[in-house]
């Protein structure tokens, strides 16, 4: 294994890829501080931890040791793996280190990419990454070219103990599963074959990716240009507009591709956020709900308050109308106007106003909690006069 310079973290569970990693570690004369993970959820967990705070103990390592109780809510796996990567972000910062080195090997890098291609993910990268940031440290997984069975020969050779996660030889996961029916009956050849592929894969996957990164700019996608590329590119651009970092469904980025390429105007939901239009561009919105009292002559994320001038945004209060309130509109909402009651949904409609626009547009309230001002459309028939008080006036607040 290469030395890697400065001061490193390892994540040691005391198996055998991990045991592997921190030997060489040891013998390349790298400067490393053990962690250790405990979930309490296997018999020989306490063996384990007494073992590395032996070895830690024996080597003069610095050791880290987490033991909580761990009370998973849902899958195992992915909470274990938020739980311990939490801790390894930890030491990394309280200690300065450069980042942590995890034990991954070639058999760990073909199961994820099998799970990959068995849950129709368009990843962001294919089977495993040697450098990557996860939970906002440096992570390096030195051993994705050595096989398990090198590693073993090698702690055999030298009489060095690790220990046997016995879960592993079960099929209760998907990713034991994988390993005892596919990687276990693979041929050497069957095997190169599959890593050229990845390889070829990510090679292709990074040359689009720097091309699509063209098409968003400041954060914003030209319709009728995207409309015009190919397919794969387009998936491309989306998957960079959502977020590189994560996999997404296949299934789904392509559900999204299918109203872009049908519509200018869309408000698409996309986890907490949405892929909104404005007719000629589309970008990642995150809708806000928001209500404010008090109201003062200032700006406000989505609108701002004026001194009052004649006008669609300007209304006259009255003093048993305080206090006034302003929130985003919301379904149902109506203003009485001089020539009848009209409801804000069919002014948006006439006004043609982006769907992502009409969730936080400004409604003003007084105290009884009756609609007073839509700006754009004006104030209700009690509430208008030639010197209004204020004028609210809705606007996109770039910084938002």
């Amino acid at each position: 294994m290469r030395k890697l310079e400065g001061k490193w973290l390892v994540a040691v569970s005391t198996g055998p890829d991990s045991m592997y990693l921190l030997h060489q570690c040891l013998e390349c004369g790298m400067n490393v501080q053990i962690a250790h993970v405990n979930y309490h959820h296997r018999r020989q967990a306490e063996e384990e931890e007494t073992f590395i705070r032996s070895f830690a103990k024996q080597h003069q390592i610095p050791l880290h040791v987490q033991n909580g109780s761990f009370q998973p809510k849902g899958n195992f796996e992915a909470e274990a793996r938020n739980w311990r990567y939490d801790f390894f972000a930890k030491i990394v910062q309280e200690e300065n280190l450069d980042g942590v080195l995890v034990a991954h090997q070639q058999e760990d890098l073909l199961e994820t990419f099998f799970m990959q291609e068995e849950k129709g993910l368009e990843p962001a990268y294919f089977g495993l990454k040697e450098r990557t940031i996860i939970h906002g440290i440096v992570v390096v997984r030195p051993l994705l070219n050595l096989r398990k069975e090198e590693m073993m020969a090698y702690l055999n050779r030298h009489q060095y103990r690790y220990f046997i996660d016995h879960t592993n030889l079960e099929n209760e996961y998907r990713r034991n599963q994988i390993r005892h029916s596919r990687l276990e009956t693979m041929s050497d050849f069957m095997r190169e074959e599959v890593l050229k592929e990845i390889e070829k894969r990510n090679s292709v996957l990074q040359e689009r990716r720097c091309r699509v990164a063209t098409y968003i700019q400041q954060g914003k996608v030209n319709i009728g240009f995207y409309q015009a590329l190919e397919k794969e590119d387009r998936l491309a651009t989306l998957r960079s507009l959502l977020d590189q970092k994560k996999h997404h469904s296949k299934v789904q980025l392509e559900e999204m591709d299918r109203i872009v390429m049908r519509k200018n105007h869309f408000y698409i939901p996309f986890e907490e956020d949405y892929i909104a239009s404005d007719g000629g561009f589309f970008f990642l919105w995150k809708e806000k709900r928001y209500s404010y009292t008090n109201i003062e002559m200032k700006d406000y994320p989505f609108f701002k308050v004026e001194k009052g001038e004649k006008g669609v945004n300007a209304v006259t209060v009255w003093e048993d109308d305080y206090p006034l309130t302003i929130r985003n509109y919301q379904q149902g909402d109506s203003i009485q106007l001089r020539f009848g009651k009209k409801r804000i949904s069919r002014f948006f409609i006439d006004r043609k106003i982006p769907m992502y626009l009409r969730k936080v547009w400004p409604i003003v309230l007084n105290c009884k909690q009756e609609i007073i001002l839509v700006p754009g459309l004006g104030s209700d028939v009690h509430h208008y006069s030639i010197n209004p008080s204020i004028n609210v006036i809705q606007y996109l607040n770039d910084k938002e």
